[in-house]
């Protein structure tokens, strides 16, 4: 299989005809718009055996997903990522088309260009380029496992595509996520693992009454304050080797008493907690409620949970892609575990999981854009990569 070394719209060993076309489809959570489609005809072209997934759930909204694999062999090497983007906000505000893929000044416009079709392109020239030009035997495999789900709810993508995968006894064996891991430079930095995040409300009753006879009420914000006071002022942790300490944070308080003169029946409020590897979601609930329990007023405490803290310890996963992000841009990156979640949160439990992909400064806002230069420098750091793990030694 040989590959025209020159650049062209169909070309799978360039990035940008690739990241262009995923563009023009402006597949905002959960609308596909044919994103898949110019997917998977770029990876069969290139023989990987595509499967079109499709999940669903009551009350959310069906998800199309992607699982595609290039060979039979373990190890599976495994690029994981997401074709859905956020909403592009007023398209008017935006200097080109959200959904245009305009080229300006070595930069590429719309929306999805860092987070994170670019990085989907990339991976796929890599793969391209790295079957035109071995020279040593391909073994193992190359998979993609790619969501529509990543900016909704994650409920019908990535976990529900690692379901599948395992009730086919189909196995993962390392993976790389590409959402964009650099601050501001290419090169600075790969996620190893990520906090977990909890998200509380928190509920106090009390009892009405008129604000002249306050002995004949009882107060619910004054319970509030001193209850959310508590919670902030009590650190969780001072952090680990790889983790910043624990954060909890008030979101919303809200009460609304529509009069001046009256003490409401209840008061609330939202606050998220970030957390390191140091806790588990039920401790932390067990110890929200601990503490709560102490100011002996009635409250109901709901707790939800987008993910589990996770760490990927540094091994030969982080080493060779941190070998190959200073063999292309000449830095050391930092191994990080800062940020949001990602679907890596879910892969944890399969297999060891890195991120890394281009610089996130533009991501989710007007006029998302990358370099064309960075994302030729990414598609050769994923090609060198991918080379340490499925290419005979």
């Amino acid at each position: 299989m040989t590959f025209s070394p020159h650049a062209g719209p169909n070309d799978p060993t360039d990035p940008v005809g690739l990241v262009s076309r995923l563009i023009r489809c402006p597949s905002v959570t959960p609308r596909d718009e044919g994103a898949l489609d110019v997917l998977a005809g770029a990876l069969e072209a290139l023989g990987f055996t595509c499967h079109r997934l499709k999940f669903s759930a009551p009350g959310t909204p069906d998800v199309n997903n992607l699982y595609a694999r290039l060979g039979d062999g373990q190890p599976n090497f495994c690029f994981a990522g997401h074709t859905d983007v956020v909403p592009v906000g007023t398209p008017e505000d935006w200097r080109y088309g959200p959904f245009a893929a305009e080229i300006a000044d070595g930069k590429l416009y719309g929306r999805g260009a860092v987070d994170m079709k670019g990085a989907i392109a990339a991976f796929v020239a890599a793969t391209a380029r790295l079957l035109a030009e071995r020279e040593r035997s391909l073994v193992g495999s190359i998979s993609m496992l790619i969501t529509g789900d990543e900016e909704g709810p994650a409920i019908n993508g990535t976990r529900k595509v690692l379901d599948w995968l395992a009730d086919r006894h189909e196995r993962i064996d390392w993976c790389l996520v590409g959402e964009p891991t650099n601050p501001t430079t290419l090169g600075q930095m790969i996620k190893i693992g990520r906090r977990g995040s909890l998200n509380a409300r928190l509920l106090v009753h009390g009892v009405q009454g008129h604000v002249a006879y306050p002995a004949e009420a009882e107060n619910p914000v004054h319970h509030l304050v001193t209850m959310l006071a508590d919670l902030t002022g009590t650190p969780l942790d001072g952090g680990t080797e790889h983790f910043d300490p624990s954060s909890l944070q008030v979101t919303t308080v809200d009460v609304g008493n529509p009069t001046t003169n009256l003490i409401p029946a209840r008061a609330s409020a939202g606050f998220n907690i970030r957390f390191n590897d140091l806790h588990t979601v039920e401790e932390l609930i067990a110890w929200m409620r601990s503490r709560l329990d102490r100011f002996g007023c009635r409250y109901d405490l709901e707790a939800n949970v987008s993910g589990e803290a996770f760490l990927t310890p540094p091994g030969e996963l982080s080493a060779a892609l941190s070998r190959a992000v200073e063999s292309v841009t000449g830095r050391i990156p930092e191994l990080s575990t800062s940020g949001g979640t990602s679907d890596a949160r879910f892969i944890k439990d399969y297999c060891p999981v890195v991120e890394f992909g281009l610089i996130n400064e533009t991501a989710h806002k007007v006029d998302e854009h990358l370099s064309l230069a960075e994302l030729e420098m990414l598609t050769s750091i994923y090609q060198r990569t991918l080379a340490d793990f499925v290419l005979a030694g």
